[in-house]
């Protein structure tokens, strides 16, 4: 049930684009690899990024947020890969994501919370996901990603990647990994469960009218309406269910950038306009604080900004769009 490895930062032109702040990737690198002190204060406009909230979870979290992949979904590379969260916690990110299917990305999360310091976890709203659809796998999952993030709970557990009506028959039938998330909720190892995906929006829309999740995470981008779209149909239906919303693809794994089709500002003010949050995937701490700094960028995108936008992108929309159905 994994997703393709597509680093939504991979772009080399996108860099530079939103500015950045004076701490070095050797600084961190080096705290990562030995003991590493607590995390430096977030600078005082990163801290005083307006907020939102998530759904009925009730948790406050900016338009930008931390994704899973990028340079966390690798394996052997801690040296890179947790300078990145470092540095995403030290300017006071609220939203990180992980799965068990991005590989040592877990991994990386845990080392990461341990070198911040001991405040460091409860300070972010942590969310991972299952790919198993049976009771069982999905409980084993669970302990096992709570080991590898160094942690008690999960502040959102999602049932991940969910594409065909036979997952979801298994999922919410007897032994399904429904019954997991109940178990786990009442034992306290998950605050609230969400449901993702970016293949097909009515296999979504369906898990939302079979359980009450709290949150759903969902591709967003100006080629959304062109084919199959989430913006009609999952986002509106997760809007009038009171769902929290999380973008993801947002840069359609940076094709948009490549095809220099919009900038990085226009597709995460795009996303975030619809979105609670947007995650993205970041390669590199420069990449961490260009995707943070968007979060001082005018919100929401004005609809007719978002017409042309959509417009502009239209006749290649197909090529933004290749995860879906």
């Amino acid at each position: 049930m994994s997703e393709p490895n597509e680093t939504e930062g991979a772009d080399a032109g996108r860099r530079g684009v939103l500015g950045a702040v004076a701490t070095t990737a050797a600084t961190f690198a080096a705290g990562a690899a030995g003991s590493a002190p607590a995390v430096p204060a977030a600078p005082r406009s990163a801290a005083a990024a307006p907020s939102r909230t998530l759904g009925r979870t009730g948790a406050q979290v900016e338009a930008v947020s931390l994704g899973g992949e990028g340079i966390l979904r690798t394996t052997g590379r801690h040296r890179e890969a947790v300078p990145v969260i470092l540095e995403a916690l030290r300017l006071g990110v609220r939203y990180c994501d992980t799965a068990p299917a991005y590989q040592q990305s877990q991994d990386y999360y845990g080392e990461a919370f341990r070198a911040a310091g001991p405040k460091a976890r409860e300070q972010v709203f942590l969310a991972s996901k299952t790919h198993a659809r049976d009771r069982d796998g999905a409980l084993r999952l669970l302990d096992d990603s709570l080991r590898r993030l160094g942690t008690d709970h999960l502040d959102l557990w999602q049932l991940h990647d969910l594409r065909e009506l036979d997952e979801l028959d298994a999922i919410f039938g007897k032994g399904g990994a429904i019954e997991a998330v109940d178990q786990a909720r009442a034992d306290g190892r998950v605050r609230h469960v969400g449901i993702t995906g970016h293949h097909d929006p009515q296999i979504l829309v369906e898990a939302m009218r079979r359980y009450p999740v709290d949150t759903v995470l969902c591709a967003i981008n100006p080629a959304d309406p062109a084919r199959l779209p989430f913006l009609t149909t999952v986002v509106e239906e997760a809007r009038r269910r009171g769902v929290g919303v999380i973008g993801m693809k947002i840069m359609a794994a940076g094709r948009l950038l490549q095809d220099r089709a919009a900038s990085p500002g226009e597709l995460i003010r795009y996303a975030a306009s619809h979105a609670d949050t947007v995650i993205i995937g970041c390669s590199s701490i420069a990449e961490v604080r260009e995707n943070l700094g968007a979060r001082s960028l005018p919100f929401p995108m004005p609809p007719a900004e978002r017409a042309a936008l959509e417009a502009r992108v239209a006749p290649r929309a197909g090529r933004y769009d290749s995860f879906k159905a």
